[in-house]
C-alpha cells in the first residue's frame, strides 16, 4: 500500500511539474529547444516511474531505519539548498558540490566523489550549454 501511497505523490509531482513548466513564458529571444522542454522531460520521468510504481507496488515493502530516513532528509536538505544557491554560486560550482555530497553519501570515497561531482557538472554544463545553447546559472567566476 505504501508504494502506492508514493506513486500517486509522484504522479501528483509530475503533474504540477508539467503545469509549471507550460506556465514558462518564453521571450522572442529562446533558445531553438525552448525553456520548457527540459522541465516537460522531467515530468513525463517521473510520470512515467510513478505510473509504474502504482501499477506494480513491491509486494513486501521494507521502510528504512531511522539513520537510513535521516539520510534521505540530508539529501533533502542538500538539495533545496542547492536549489537556493544555484543563483549565487551558479550552476557548475553548485552542482559539483551538490554532486559531490550526494555521491559520497552514496557510498563513494570523498576523493572520488569530489571527481565525480566535478565531472558531472563540467559534463551537464557542456553538454546544456556549451552544445545546446540553453541558460545555466552563472557564478562568481561567469559559468
Amino acid at each position: 500500500m505504501s508504494d502506492r501511497i508514493f506513486g500517486i505523490i509522484g504522479l501528483a509531482l509530475s503533474i504540477g511539474y508539467a503545469w509549471a513548466a507550460m506556465n514558462i513564458e518564453e521571450s522572442f529571444l529562446s533558445d531553438a529547444v525552448g525553456p520548457k522542454a527540459f522541465p516537460l522531460i522531467i515530468a513525463a520521468v517521473l510520470g512515467l516511474a510513478s505510473i509504474t510504481v502504482i501499477l506494480k507496488p513491491d509486494p513486501d515493502p521494507h521502510w528504512p531505519n531511522p539513520v537510513r530516513l535521516l539520510e534521505i532528509a540530508a539529501a533533502v536538505v542538500i538539495l533545496l539548498l542547492y536549489s537556493m544557491m544555484l543563483p549565487v554560486v551558479g550552476f557548475v560550482i553548485g552542482t559539483a558540490l551538490a554532486g559531490a555530497y550526494l555521491t559520497w553519501r552514496l557510498g563513494s570515497k570523498p576523493l572520488g566523489s569530489v571527481i565525480t561531482g566535478a565531472t558531472t557538472s563540467v559534463g551537464i554544463y557542456v553538454i546544456f550549454h556549451l552544445i545546446l545553447g540553453l541558460s545555466l546559472a552563472k557564478g562568481p567566476l561567469g559559468f
